[in-house]
């Protein structure tokens, strides 16, 4: 099970004339030290192209580093469909040196996916803009992020329609998404992007593991192609509160890999009980083998 961002993070606590490099520096280990892989810059160096920034973040750790990129219906918001196709070519060049370069996982942010909806000329031009996107493209995990609501009344078959190896959902904001969680095929990875992005959630880990063991269990996916995650970014939170978060996601993907007994030992072991948990109470052991 890993753990990883779905979004940005708020700027590191450093001096006003900090560098970007210097902010993503900090970003990274934050990551690190928080157990989460692949890391990302947390979104704290734009100004240069994917490919640039990937190259100053994968020099600065030994962890696996992915790169998140712009959808073509995100970045084309607005536009009509010869816009949207254009922004798929010119993104897909971006991929193509990523995959080059070694980047070993690009993640394609699409929260424009939400407004789809049923219709089919929507539907065909998503289709076909990442048909685009992805053309060509070899050699690293290509992963499609949906965040900021529900996008199940799109389909599956719209949004794996290109050979993405996994997809990555906000099941905060889009509880609905868990449809889309059941229809994709075993030999795609998930996601779960359960971990609040809101100041004061609940923020336990049950809730975390119960996610990713779902998940799991969706067509026998098996735990090794789930993940955890933000359900979208941590930009809008102070650096102390953003930090709490990225420890507790770590923490819920370490116990996700615990032995049973293990696990229960570790947790509310209401969250394991299921009988006992249905009827609001949790026996312990001890007391139900006398009965």
């Amino acid at each position: 099970m890993f753990a990883t961002l779905l979004g940005s993070l708020p700027r590191p606590p450093m001096p006003p004339g900090a560098s970007d490099l210097e902010l993503v520096e900090a970003a990274v280990r934050a990551q690190e030290v928080a157990g989460l892989e692949p890391v990302t810059d947390g979104g704290l160096e734009t100004g240069r192209s994917p490919l640039d920034r990937w190259l100053a973040m994968a020099g600065l750790t030994s962890s696996a580093a992915k790169q998140d990129v712009i959808g073509p219906l995100t970045a084309a918001r607005g536009g009509d469909r010869a816009a949207v196709l254009a922004a798929a070519e010119a993104l897909n060049a971006d991929l193509r040196a990523l995959a080059a370069a070694g980047c070993p996982l690009i993640e394609v942010h699409e929260p424009a996916a939400i407004e789809i909806g049923a219709g089919e000329s929507a539907r065909r031009l998503f289709r076909d803009a990442h048909r685009r996107l992805l053309a060509g493209v070899e050699g690293t995990h290509l992963s499609l992020a949906i965040v900021g609501g529900n996008a199940d009344a799109t389909g599956i078959e719209t949004l794996l329609s290109a050979p993405y190896a996994s997809l990555a959902v906000d099941l905060i904001a889009g509880p609905e998404n868990w449809r889309l969680v059941v229809a994709t095929p075993a030999d795609r990875g998930i996601v779960c992007g359960a971990l609040s992005p809101e100041a004061g959630s609940d923020d336990a880990p049950e809730v975390l593991l119960w996610a990713a063991a779902y998940a799991a269990s969706t067509a026998g996916r098996g735990p090794a192609r789930v993940g955890l995650a933000t359900a979208g970014s941590l930009a809008r939170l102070s650096w102390e509160a953003a930090m709490t978060k990225l420890r507790r996601l770590g923490e819920a993907a370490r116990l996700a890999d615990l032995p049973p007994d293990e696990l229960r030992r570790s947790i509310d072991p209401r969250a394991v009980d299921i009988r006992s948990a249905a009827m609001g109470r949790f026996v312990p052991p001890s007391r139900r083998s006398r009965r």
